[in-house]
């Protein structure tokens, strides 16, 4: 038998059944409930579990009690014992009640689709930070759920909803709960402290920061590794990589700035986990510039494309410089490629294709440096032209008498940001430059 990705405890891999509920609102809302149905399926075998089958029940609003009604839910416990299952994952938010109602009734472990992605990045957390975050949203999760945790909390066996803050944790009272919970907003207070300090350091240096961000398996890190040859994780699967990954990239003009491959993003995200992870998701907020890497082969790419765009409007990133790149535009057929949405700040590419990363790269430098501007700095203000080099790529240098004469390309906001102590110094300006050579 093959076996889990995770080492759940358990001694053979988890079956579940699948379970989704389409109402009216989901219908009104215009995404599709079977293609969330399949992002449940690669969710569940992220988890390590097997998938028996699939179960879609339409309704004009969720039942209070079995969430799927009480017919259905005798069709459920008849389809588990046939399929010889122990698990039921549902693809949409349940309540304590609906869990301990649907437990007793089918005899099963009951898991939504809030409980999955948690546990899944449980799995997937390494670093101390990454840790804290997922704790402190899965108890955030339990805490008012615990009246509906009966079953689940008296299982030993392992498997999927029994990983993270463990069997004993998940048994004690509320009020221990709460004081873990206030315990890891302590600690993560510190840990975002740190990052603070890290992101102002950055700043004062006039480092420029660049955030890739995007749905799930939308190849964002692979994109970083390409562009950066760094040593990280990238797989066909969802959230391959969970806490973010910062290395140094070079543009064509030789100018260094900062990519950082960020958590992918997923339609119905829990809002626990958006609020736990708000401070690695930050790194989108406090970036300059946003890569939106978007799945080309997706038949939901516009979905997809929407639910990133709303999570970011979230978390204050709303309006931030963005180039939306269309990846693994290799798979998409070529009568298919004109359906894309294009547009000046829009690039396609594949991660794998050398010409299109070098067409990335220039086009990444006509975003960040704008303008031509000629600085007369003393020459014997060596900090000034330091921070000319930094903030913006140097075209020419000359001497003249005492004076030492720059011609930079610099991003207006940048100028703004961290080079006002040049302002001064500012002797003419040109028009913005064109776009890169590949678009020339």
């Amino acid at each position: 038998m093959k076996q889990s990705t995770y080492d759940t405890g358990a001694d053979v891999r988890e079956r579940a059944l699948l379970v989704s509920l389409v109402t009216d609102e989901v219908k009104r809302s215009g995404s599709d409930p079977k293609h969330s149905l399949q992002e449940l399926v690669h969710l569940a075998e992220t988890a390590g579990v097997e998938v028996a089958g699939r179960i879609m029940q339409n309704r004009d609003v969720p039942d209070t009690k079995w969430f799927v009604g009480k017919g259905k839910a005798q069709e459920l416990k008849a389809a588990i014992a046939a399929e010889g299952v122990t698990t039921a994952i549902f693809d949409q938010e349940l309540s304590g009640a609906q869990v301990r109602n649907l437990e007793a009734e089918l005899d099963a472990k009951i898991i939504d689709r809030t409980q999955l992605i948690l546990d899944i990045f449980a799995g997937r957390a390494k670093t101390r930070e990454g840790i804290l975050q997922v704790e402190l949203a899965q108890l955030t999760y339990l805490l008012p759920r615990l009246a509906g945790q009966g079953v689940n909390l008296s299982r030993q066996g392992g498997g999927i909803g029994t990983r993270g803050p463990g069997e004993t944790k998940l048994e004690t009272d509320r009020r221990h709960i709460r004081n873990r919970i206030n315990e890891l907003k302590r600690q993560l207070k510190e840990v975002i402290a740190h990052r603070n300090l890290h992101r102002e350091r950055r700043k004062k240096t006039g480092v420029v920061q660049i955030a890739l961000v995007g749905y799930t398996n939308a190849g964002k890190s692979t994109l970083l590794r390409q562009l950066t040859s760094a040593d990280v994780l990238a797989e066909n699967k969802l959230f391959a990589t969970l806490d973010p990954t910062t290395r140094t990239l070079a543009l064509p003009s030789g100018k260094e700035v900062l990519l950082t491959d960020t958590v992918g993003f997923i339609q119905n995200l829990p809002h626990d986990l958006v609020a736990a992870f708000r401070a690695t998701l930050e790194e989108a907020n406090e970036a300059d510039l946003l890569l939106h890497v978007v799945d080309a082969s997706s038949p939901m790419r516009d979905r997809q494309r929407t639910v990133v765009e709303e999570v970011l409007g979230e978390l204050g990133a709303a309006g931030k410089p963005t180039l939306l790149v269309y990846n693994k535009i290799d798979e998409v057929p070529s009568n298919a490629i004109g359906l894309l949405a294009g547009g000046a700040d829009t690039i396609r590419l594949s991660a794998f294709n050398a010409r299109d990363l070098d067409h990335l790269l220039h086009r990444i430098e006509d975003k960040l440096l704008g303008g031509i501007c000629t600085l007369r700095l003393p020459a014997s203000r060596g900090d000034l032209s330091a921070l000319a080099y930094r903030v913006g790529d140097v075209l020419s240098r000359e001497t003249e008498e005492d004076d030492l004469i720059l011609t930079l390309r610099i991003n207006p906001a940048d100028m703004e940001k961290w080079g006002r102590p040049l302002e001064a110094y500012r002797t003419a300006e040109m028009p913005e430059t064109a776009a890169s050579e590949a678009d020339r």
